[in-house]
């Protein structure tokens, strides 16, 4: 006999659905605690499914919060349910997909999504088939209701449709599907493709079988006046471009014609999907040759959506010029992720190189609108094709900047400088002759009476700032740095943001030559500190880290440290230990105390001990949820790490100074646990302090070297990059204090070394630490490192050919030719390699040059009279006879 309900239980339910939507929180609590104790009694369920699908009486919202609640129900206990009420709800959710209300129709689909979800779709063998069956009802609602069903259970469980697990369902439900492209109902329409798009990405067989039909389909659809429809057919074609751009080659012409208009349709989801086109046509490889014919079409359609709309500038309250005194919001503030500290070497070109495990945060100049809209999209693909085009792109922009860039309106005007931002990667080149003109109309940008247009001409002179730096200082870089600056100081606090920004950029690309201007720089820093709310005071602390980090040691000045530190030491005593503010100000510090070397003394006690103190509770943390995790939370080790990279900077900053605060904690204790946590990041960033504190103060780590060593070899694993680096780089600068006493700790390390320099795709970063690292093993133990070097001397040559010359390298260098002495054979059949590493260098100290010379002699009777001239030329660059 069917589940009929108690009508005194049925009362109490729907009471209960009631007070459910009470803005009250007490009520809402007391509701909370009802419903766990109903969650005891199995049939509960079968009330609220009897209220969503039979109880036409009630009204569609408390009907639907009760197939909410079961939902939730179904997520948390689905497994303990007993099967006649798993059997009643399902049963009950098929009977009635076609409710007349759309909001039930969907409430009783995300339900059938849920049950599917836990495991279900094998033991329901009978829904996919009922669903599919339903489709051909002569009723819409039942139609509709379970396609979307389908579409729900389509997102959610692709591969298992595609899987032998369940017999391919696919291979009925594709073409079932595409029979739907041409429904009466844009709805069904819209459905049917929304179906079939979740099986493009992951190229489903039944898919692939019915690819031409889909095409074509999707071809006859492309007038459709329903906005939803085309939404999905662009959806699709942006997807097929990516994996089965064959099958659309033969139409490119048309399907362009037809992004063309759709990016300019009047609904901006629509004109959204399709601008996507753009961006994914841009990496494929036919991009060039397919679009060059279209540019006098596409550039000004893409300039045209880089404008504001209505809406946007409601969001980012446009016509609010002061702000400044206005708190911040908790949720305007995005999560910050601390980079842990990654050794690099410095390199010809003077530039550091970046660790290449570490994606670097992409320019944004729309940070407070999150949410991907056509601007934004717009922006992105014109800047990907100026990378395609490059100045091929300039005849079909110039004209149309010159007519936004000096628009009276200004949001035509800001799309203008927008635009002009977006090429400025690609199009460099062909951009250099206007921009004598055209920086200091940005500059002058800066100080328009819409904060709008000064935050965007923040951004894009940052892009800029490479060329700017590149003139004589008096041109651009002291006007743009003097606007700047007024511009952090401005009231609106979207532009204080990006002008903090754009500052950071600036300083990066000019370093020292900031030197001349650092007290009228710090000054206005300085002042920011008591103006800033606090999102933007983040980004002031980058400002000032970024600031020490490119004039390095110019900082250590007794005037600049008397403006720079009081601000700076008052907000780290402000913020409690686990204030994740602390993230961003240890970070400054740690590049304050690396740049103020001596100059950071001072300072440096309280800072130590803090940072030690976050290592240990954190630790500590760590232990107690490891024991009991239900009692304790799981501790953010993002502390440790920062605290980890700041005690690097002080290390690095204070050198031998830091020898009196490491004799007083117990660092190196905790050190030896860091560098055995299960977070990668928490072993990388320990491994550079490793390095740091070996450098700066080894008496208190040589104890330490039987216990570490082996936790380093062990960590010479490539999987994970930036931790093997920094071990890496880490072993290199212990062999240099230990000398002869490293012989034991060889065979820990060597081969693992080794097979890394010779694996293929090793990040250049990783390649250069290890070459140094088995150089300076070299250095320290011919005899045992010099058997292998016809294993490693090929890729250890070519690895430090561009390494500027420098303390690591001289080492390393010595350390290879001591091995060549112990094993010239060794190098014989790779020795024009030698010879070219060795005129990398440009100013080897004399006894450095008389070793090449040794070297060139004891070799040069061995090699092969050809390779003898080379190596005769080679070394004539450095005068070695």
């Amino acid at each position: 006999m069917e589940w009929q309900p108690d009508e005194q239980g049925l009362q109490q339910v729907l009471q209960l659905l009631k007070d459910s939507q009470s803005p009250d929180t007490a009520t809402q609590r007391a509701v909370q605690e009802k419903l766990e104790q109903l969650n005891q009694f199995p049939d509960f369920n079968n009330y609220l499914i009897f209220v969503l699908t039979s109880l036409k009486s009630e009204d569609e919202p408390t009907r639907s919060l009760s197939g909410l609640i079961l939902k939730n129900n179904v997520k948390a206990h689905y497994q303990n349910f007993p099967p006649n009420v798993a059997d009643f709800i399902k049963r009950e959710c098929l009977n009635n997909i076609g409710d007349p209300s759309p909001l039930i129709r969907a409430t009783i689909g995300i339900l059938i999504t849920t049950i599917a979800s836990k495991g279900e779709l094998q033991t329901w063998p009978e829904l996919l088939p009922q669903l599919c069956n339903l489709l051909n009802s002569d009723d819409y609602n039942t139609c509709e209701g379970s396609f979307g069903a389908l579409q729900k259970i389509c997102e959610d469980s692709s591969e298992l449709l595609d899987s032998d697990a369940l017999n391919r369902p696919l291979n009925i439900m594709i073409p079932k599907f595409l029979q739907f492209f041409k429904h009466c109902s844009p709805k069904i329409r819209s459905h049917a493709i929304a179906c079939v798009n979740q099986f493009i990405i992951g190229r489903a067989q039944a898919l692939m079988d019915n690819i031409d039909t889909f095409i074509e389909s999707l071809f006859a659809l492309a007038g459709d006046e329903d906005s939803e429809v085309r939404k999905n057919v662009c959806r699709a074609l942006v997807m097929l471009l990516e994996v089965r751009i064959d099958r659309l080659i033969p139409h490119m012409h048309s399907i362009i014609q037809y992004m063309l208009q759709r990016t300019q349709d009047p609904d901006e989801n629509v004109a959204l999907e399709a601008c996507e086109f753009w961006l994914t046509l841009a990496e494929q490889p036919i991009c060039k040759e397919a679009l060059s014919g279209h540019l006098v079409q596409l550039i000004p359609i893409l300039v045209n959506g880089m404008k504001y709309s209505e809406i946007d500038i409601i969001l980012l309250k446009g016509d609010v010029e002061e702000d400044e005194a206005v708190p911040d919001s908790e949720q305007d503030i995005k999560p910050r992720f601390h980079k842990s500290r990654t050794v690099t070497l410095q390199h010809e070109g003077g530039e550091d190189e970046e660790g290449e495990d570490i994606d670097e945060d992409e320019d944004d100049d729309d940070d407070t609108l999150s949410d991907w809209n056509l601007r934004k999209c717009s922006a992105a693909a014109l800047d990907v094709l100026a990378n395609v085009f490059r100045e091929e792109l300039l005849p079909h922009l110039l004209p149309l900047l010159k007519g936004l860039l000096f628009h009276p309106d200004w949001v035509i005007k800001e799309s203008g400088i927008l635009v002009l931002g977006a090429i400025a990667e690609g199009c460099m080149q062909g951009m250099v002759p206007y921009l004598p003109e055209l920086i200091p109309h940005l500059i002058q940008c800066l100080c328009d009476k819409k904060a709008l247009v000064r935050s965007i001409a923040c951004w894009t002179l940052s892009r800029y700032a490479h060329w700017v730096v590149s003139q004589p200082p008096d041109a651009h870089l002291k006007p743009l740095m003097t606007e700047l600056l007024k511009r952090i100081l401005d009231g609106n606090k979207r532009v204080q943001e990006a002008a903090c920004s754009a500052f950071a950029t600036l300083e990066e690309e000019a370093c020292t030559e900031l030197v001349p201007y650092l007290s009228f720089i710090l000054d206005t820093l300085v002042f920011a500190f008591g103006k800033y709310q606090h999102k933007n005071l983040l980004i002031l602390y980058d400002a000032i880290g970024t600031l020490a980090d490119s004039v390095g040691h110019h900082l250590n000045q007794p005037e600049y440290i008397e403006k720079l530190m009081p601000p700076l030491i008052a907000k780290w005593n402000e913020l409690k230990d686990e204030d994740k503010d602390l993230f961003p100000l240890l970070e400054c510090l740690s590049s304050v105390a690396t740049a103020l070397q001596s100059g950071f003394l001072p300072y440096c006690e309280p800072v130590y001990q803090r940072c030690v103190t976050l290592v240990q509770k954190t630790l500590a943390q760590a232990m107690m949820y490891s024991q009991q995790p239900d009692q304790y939370e799981a501790p953010d080790k993002d502390f440790m790490i920062v605290a980890l990279d700041l005690l690097s900077g002080l290390a690095e900053g204070l050198g031998g100074h830091v020898d009196t605060l490491v004799a007083r904690s117990n660092i190196m204790t905790l050190l030896f646990q860091c560098m055995q946590d299960t977070m990668p990041e928490v072993r990388q960033s320990s491994f550079a302090l490793l390095g740091d504190l070996t450098k700066a103060c080894f008496p208190h780590v040589k104890p330490c070297i039987a216990e570490f060593m082996p936790i380093l070899g062990t960590n010479l694993n490539p999987e994970f990059i930036s931790v093997c680096n920094n071990a890496t780089w880490a072993i290199g600068e212990i062999c240099m204090q230990m000398g002869v006493e490293m012989q034991p700790y060889i065979a820990m390390v060597l081969n693992q070394l080794v097979e890394i320099i010779n694996r293929p795709n090793t990040p250049k970063t990783l390649l250069e630490n290890t070459a140094i690292s088995i150089g300076r093993l070299g250095y320290v133990c011919p005899q045992e490192v010099a058997p292998l070097l016809p294993q490693f001397i090929r890729p250890w040559c070519t690895s430090l050919r561009n390494i500027r010359d420098n303390e690591e390298k001289d080492s390393a260098f010595r350390g290879i030719c001591m091995m060549i002495g112990v094993n010239p054979g060794g190098v014989v059949q790779d020795f024009i390699f030698f010879c070219d590493a060795v005129a990398s260098w440009v100013n080897p100290k004399d006894d450095l040059r008389d070793m090449f010379c040794k070297v060139s002699r004891s070799i040069s009777g061995r090699v092969h009279s050809i390779l003898r001239s080379t190596v005769c030329l080679r070394f004539k660059e450095f005068n070695i006879p």
